[in-house]
């Protein structure tokens, strides 16, 4: 009886494994055939990709071959942002009864001309904002006015005459300033240069200037400096996800007689979700001026202003695009 059991259990575990190595060869096989398979769908899927970006390239030139000259392009958007807080008798803060507003504008519009033979492009961006914060409500101390937190005018208007679909011999004039409180063009810079511009994609414009000046405008008080030099400027326009869309201008201007002193550039972003022309957007600026760090140091002697600090600026709120082509 002992002799039967023996054999019977060998018996099983032989059927055992027969059965999984029958299962590891047959999954094996399956996994070879797949690949096999796959291999052939990705040679198949090359294939229609390069067609299909045969036909994009086609439509693409047949839709310029038959749009009519000239074509412009004209948008407008920006950011419109609100905050208000209020404290009444609320002892956690070291000042119990606050009063804080935050009213924040920022605009970006153009008007853009293709001709078979040349461009013209037109753009300006404005950004104001205001703040006024009250530690006394209660008590009326003259100091409730709003105060100046953000105020920046951009204009540019660059011309193109094209020498290939990509590249132009380009000119460019940018303006440069404040507008509110007597800051008018108090500093104010107006940047006109030659060079090239380089197209290399349809949102992506890159120009470059090496023979530039930027004339430095002030009524009184600091002495400006203007200087002839390089110019700089890359404007981008992508949508980063469906949805959110992003345009980015980045204008740098480099002083050939004395590159730390009298350079500066500039950097806005515009991130916008707008749905039908309107959402919620942030608008971000940066910049580094050194002769107007000099300048405020010279009239505020006694603030804390390091070398050439980072200057920003930003509003988030309620955004609004509106274009047409």
């Amino acid at each position: 009886m002992k002799g039967i059991l023996t054999v019977f259990v060998f018996y099983l575990m032989c059927t055992f494994a027969f059965g999984q190595t029958k299962t590891m060869e047959e999954l094996k096989a399956e996994q070879a055939e797949k690949a096999a398979e796959l291999a052939e769908l990705e040679v198949s899927l090359g294939e229609l990709q390069g067609k299909v970006d045969g036909l994009k390239a086609d439509v693409a030139k047949l839709t310029d071959a038959i749009t009519p000259y000239p074509r412009w392009s004209t948008g407008l958007l920006g950011n419109i942002g609100l905050n208000l807080s209020g404290f009444n008798d609320w002892f956690l803060n070291a000042n119990p009864s606050t009063r804080a507003t935050t009213i924040g504008f920022t605009s970006a519009a153009f008007a853009n001309l293709q001709q078979e033979k040349y461009f013209w492009r037109n753009g300006g961006n404005l950004a104001l904002s205001w703040l006024k914060f009250d530690d006394n409500p209660d008590v009326d101390t003259g100091d409730e006015e709003f105060q100046i937190a953000a105020d920046a005018l951009n204009i540019t208007s660059l011309f193109g005459y094209k020498l290939n679909p990509k590249l132009a011999a380009s000119g460019l004039g940018e303006y440069r300033t404040a507008i509110l409180d007597g800051a008018l063009n108090n500093p104010g810079y107006l940047d006109l240069g030659v060079g090239a511009t380089w197209t290399p994609i349809e949102n992506l414009v890159v120009v470059f200037h090496p023979l530039n000046y930027n004339f430095v405008f002030a009524d009184e008080g600091f002495d400006y400096q203007s200087s002839l030099g390089l110019k700089a400027v890359i404007d981008y326009t992508t949508n980063i996800t469906e949805g959110i869309a992003w345009r980015s201008n980045l204008s740098t201007f480099v002083s050939y007689e004395d590159a730390s002193e009298l350079s500066n550039w500039t950097w806005v972003n515009n991130f916008s979700t707008a749905y039908k022309g309107i959402g919620i957007g942030l608008d971000l600026g940066l910049r580094q001026n050194k002769q107007e760090a000099n300048a405020q140091k010279m009239m505020n002697p006694n603030a804390d202003i390091s070398d050439n600090p980072l200057q920003t600026y930003y509003v988030l709120g309620l955004s609004y695009n509106l274009s047409s082509n």
